[in-house]
């Protein structure tokens, strides 16, 4: 029997709106996040540490 890898689930950014120029992130197995243009593994844009993530994140949140 093969086990197939569960599907990542896709979370679209909060500050897209219902615009088509969203970003995507999902986990990946281990301790990696998926980041996409669009909920669509075929269009990977890139797969990053969770703690790389998390840094980019408070970086991106605070204020200029």
């Amino acid at each position: 029997m093969t086990v197939r890898p569960a599907r990542p689930e896709w979370q679209k950014s909060s500050y897209c709106g219902d615009g088509a120029a969203c970003v995507y992130v999902a986990a990946a197995p281990g301790a990696l996040v998926r980041v996409a243009d669009r909920a669509d593994p075929a269009h990977l844009v890139m797969a990053t540490t969770r703690a790389a993530w998390a840094e980019f994140l408070q970086t991106v949140k605070e204020p200029v």
